[in-house]
């Protein structure tokens, strides 16, 4: 389990609570390493059927074949740029097979230096169990911006 990771929720502290997190952990790196590497058929996988994903600019998709059809139009080229790297900082259980995910996105280079002005995405994802495997359920990808 990532150190930084804060969790809250009932049962937080069970014994499954590791085993959940880690797997949570592992379907944001797998949405790191399906956009830095623009895998477009990995990242959908990682959604269920019936998910809603609403873009860092507004648009809202709702169900798997429209997150599809989204995810190959721009993923493909978006990162000739630039990457990101994906953190897990906080985890709430609404139930044991429900969770909401805070996660740090941060820009950077392709040679690892961060985007100047220090860009950021804050993206919350709402995560299910189904079948023993999370799934992104209800997801909001915002851009932090300066006040």
């Amino acid at each position: 389990m990532n150190t930084a990771t804060q969790v809250n929720g009932t049962g937080a502290d069970g014994p499954d609570r590791r085993a959940d997190i880690e797997a949570i952990e592992q379907v944001v790196a797998a949405v790191e390493h399906a956009q830095r590497n623009e895998l477009p058929d990995a990242f959908v996988s990682l959604f269920r059927e019936d998910a809603i994903w609403t873009t860092g600019h507004g648009r809202r998709l709702v169900g798997r074949d429209e997150i599809s059809e989204f995810t190959h139009r721009v993923l493909p080229g978006a990162m000739r740029d630039m990457t990101a790297t994906y953190e897990v900082v906080h985890v709430l259980f609404v139930r044991p097979d429900v969770a909401a995910v805070k996660v740090r996105q941060r820009y950077a280079t392709l040679d690892g230096r961060p985007v100047e002005g220090g860009r950021e995405g804050s993206p919350l994802y709402v995560m299910a169990r189904e079948d023993g495997r999370w799934l992104l359920t209800a997801c909001q990808n915002t851009e932090v911006t300066e006040e």
